[in-house]
């Protein structure tokens, strides 16, 4: 899996996984841009840019801001080849028919709304560029409701759904299209939040990062449109 001379986005850069899957294209040779909310989310996680490693802060709610967040990869590194689409969020909730409008919209936003603001700055990119890979995080809960859950489940399971959509569209341009459903991700947060579980039995940011590189890589070039799921050993 050699990324040299490719251009690589990850957005979510600064999180848990972003960080992760940025470390593990950047010791394979890509040339990368970073994309988070905030430029010191970057610095304390990454240090410096250099010649091979961008920043670049957007809203990923503002399509604006994505466009022009993208369009610095494309004035240095001159085409895009992969996006990594790692930014997203959980959040328990009450019953479905208790759940207010604002808990919709926070999640519809976070893990939906944000791929489909990062695709449509990126895709025709990768149409004249010739092809690339997208690689979403979906949820591996997503695959049936959950009670508590269902607004989150709803929307990664829309991931999934718009994989399926972008992937049957985007193959005749040589894009594949694909996701991840990673269980409980081995995290900090996770860690804090759940102290009687056993975090071993949890996914390593690392080890979901080996996989979306894998997606990322000309060795998928014949996959299309799957959900694969990365359940350790939950």
């Amino acid at each position: 899996m050699d990324f040299t001379n490719r251009t690589v986005i990850v957005t979510g850069a600064a999180g848990n996984l972003g960080q992760a899957v940025a470390k593990a294209f950047a010791d394979r040779g890509a040339n990368l841009l970073l994309l988070a909310r905030r430029r010191e989310q970057l610095e304390k996680a990454f240090g410096t840019e250099s010649p091979q490693r961008l920043f670049a802060t957007a809203d990923l709610l503002d399509q604006d801001q994505v466009k022009a967040a993208i369009q610095k990869a494309v004035d240095q590194f001159g085409r895009i080849d992969v996006l990594c689409n790692t930014a997203g969020g959980f959040r328990m909730g009450p019953s479905v028919h208790e759940t207010p409008d604002q808990d919709w919209d926070f999640l519809f936003d976070i893990n939906t709304r944000s791929l489909l603001h990062a695709v449509r700055a990126v895709v025709p990119r990768m149409i004249e560029g010739g092809g690339g890979k997208i690689v979403s995080v979906g949820a591996n809960a997503a695959q049936r409701g959950v009670a508590h859950m269902g607004t989150y489940c709803a929307t990664k399971a829309v991931v999934s759904r718009l994989t399926e959509a972008m992937a049957a569209e985007l193959r005749e341009h040589n894009i594949n299209v694909n996701c991840v459903l990673p269980s409980i991700i081995d995290t900090p947060e996770n860690r804090a939040a759940m102290p009687s579980a056993d975090p071993t039995r949890w996914v390593a940011p690392d080890a979901l990062a080996e996989v979306i590189l894998f997606l990322a890589s000309d060795g998928a070039r014949a996959i299309h449109g799957a959900s694969l799921p990365v359940t350790g050993l939950s």
